[in-house]
């Protein structure tokens, strides 16, 4: 029996959906839409599209309903490491690189460190992170909570982030193994609120403040691209662009 139907009512349960909803946002009836659920009804390559479009699904999600729904994939989710995928490693070193002294990286779907600038190589040395390390397992260490003076604040935002994220490619594990590690962080010693939330890291004499901004691709049609995420960092204050400047000049 196909695996359409439960996979259909699954992501319409995530989204909070009802069948109604779900026929309006993909402008189709819902006795169709019952059909579909219900194995009635076959869909098409082209209602799959409509359908995962309306549920905002991501790449992979797609390629999982279309097999379930006994078609071939439609996007492919190519190596990181591959010939094919050159000009997007050029254009995301190309960003990183022209945003120095400042640190700044790309991630994947599990927030392993893809490609990363000098600075940001300098920033996560410091924790003994690099390139092909999560930093969901720096999360759960035990080392930031004592180097970021607001420990509190980070913990809420990387949670809020987390659940966003695992939500939108409906469910992760990983994650809400690290959401459930945060959560059970004091919010007691909360700052008061900013514009952003910065992180606040202790290095010895000096206290580095930055706030991240989060790029992602466009319009991605393959697996590997919708998933990734470049990450820059801005310094909070004169002192902190200083501290990174001559970081940069060393």
């Amino acid at each position: 029996m196909s695996q359409f139907p439960e996979t259909l009512k699954t992501w319409r349960a995530r989204r909070r959906l009802s069948q109604l909803d779900l026929s309006l946002e993909a402008d189709v009836s819902t006795r169709h839409i019952s059909f579909l659920e219900t194995g009635r009804a076959q869909p098409s390559r082209e209602m799959i599209g409509r359908l995962g479009d309306a549920l905002q699904m991501p790449l992979d999600a797609r390629n999982q309903m279309l097999t379930h729904a006994g078609f071939a994939v439609m996007y492919p989710g190519r190596k990181w490491n591959s010939g094919e995928m050159a000009p997007i490693r050029k254009a995301v070193d190309l960003t990183l690189a022209n945003h120095m002294p400042f640190p700044g990286l790309a991630l994947d779907r599990l927030w392993t460190i893809r490609q990363m600038n000098g600075s940001a190589a300098w920033l996560y040395g410091q924790f003994g992170v690099g390139i092909g390390d999560s930093l969901l397992d720096l999360l759960m260490s035990e080392t930031l909570p004592s180097a970021i003076e607001n420990w509190p604040d980070v913990a809420r935002h990387a949670a809020a982030r987390l659940r966003t994220e695992s939500l939108r490619q409906g469910g992760v594990p990983e994650f809400d193994r690290v959401i459930r590690h945060l959560s059970s962080v004091d919010e007691a010693t909360l700052t008061p609120p900013e514009p952003v939330v910065p992180t606040v890291i202790r290095m010895g004499e000096n206290r580095l403040s930055m706030f991240a901004t989060i790029a992602q691709f466009g319009t991605p049609e393959d697996v590997t691209l919708d998933d990734l995420k470049i990450e820059l960092y801005f310094p909070m204050d004169a002192p902190s662009e200083a501290l990174l400047r001559s970081m940069g000049r060393d």
